[in-house]
């Protein structure tokens, strides 16, 4: 008999948990709906699995030994994009603020339910997988992104909408590209000074909230309405590079 999978990708997912039983659940489950499962009870087991590359997608535990999920997602995010699922079996809302903040794509508090975890994989594996012909993110050359009419230059530190150029001041464009570079993440407004760090040559711009009401002006159709640069009410600021469409 033909395995239906066995001439389609199989999404290699990573599980980082310390409890044997549920990394024994979550191999079988996702094993028997499409996926390739390898599995890592703490910090030190993760990285010597990615030593042999990075999967489709980690599924990982906020209460590990050793390093716990935060220190180990915003080290994973320092190397890699690779959609990150958080667990947690607090299940606070700060937790899932924090974990969100440094990097993680989406939150599942424990219990959950194995069809859950599954739906949401899915839906990141999707998500990872947006750079397509017919999606905005899509972009040919990794250093001139586009969303919209617009594109990036990050090499020449130009925003370009349908071919002419838009005029930002250094400290929006440094802004403008750290956002760009995090598509459909929210990122707090500590986190972007940190990312900025370094980089702000304008001693009188300290306000993230003002040089984005700026860059909105200049790229949004509604300003008052953004569809790029959205607000999340107390979480800080996400980018959406599919502006209206999404």
């Amino acid at each position: 008999m033909t395995n239906r999978h066995e001439h389609t990708h199989r999404p290699h997912i990573l599980v980082i948990d310390d409890d044997p039983d549920l990394r024994e659940l979550l191999g079988s489950y996702l094993g028997a709906n499409g996926m390739t499962v390898t599995s890592a009870g703490d910090g030190v087991a993760m990285w010597a699995a990615l030593a042999s590359g990075m999967p489709d997608a980690i599924v990982l535990d906020l209460m590990l030994p050793g390093e716990d999920g935060l220190a180990l997602t915003r080290a994973l995010r320092a190397k890699s994009d690779v959609p990150i699922l958080m667990l947690s079996a607090r299940g606070e809302e700060l937790d899932r603020v924090i974990g969100l903040e440094v990097g993680a794509d989406d939150y599942l508090a424990k219990p959950f339910g194995p069809r859950e975890l599954l739906a949401r994989l899915r839906a990141l594996l999707r998500r990872g997988h947006a750079s397509t012909p017919d999606t905005t993110e899509a972009t040919p050359d990794p250093a001139m992104p586009q969303f919209g009419p617009f594109q990036l230059d990050t090499l020449g530190h130009r925003l370009l909408k349908d071919g002419l150029e838009i005029t930002l001041t250094g400290a929006e464009f440094d802004l403008l590209a750290a956002l760009v570079a995090r598509p459909n993440r929210v990122l707090s407004r500590d986190t972007l000074v940190d990312l900025l760090r370094g980089y702000d040559r304008d001693p009188f711009d300290r306000s993230i909230d003002n040089r984005v009401t700026r860059l909105r002006r200049k790229i949004e159709d509604e300003p008052g309405s953004p569809a790029y640069i959205r607000t999340v009410r107390g979480e800080g600021y996400l980018f959406n590079p599919r502006g209206h469409n999404s």
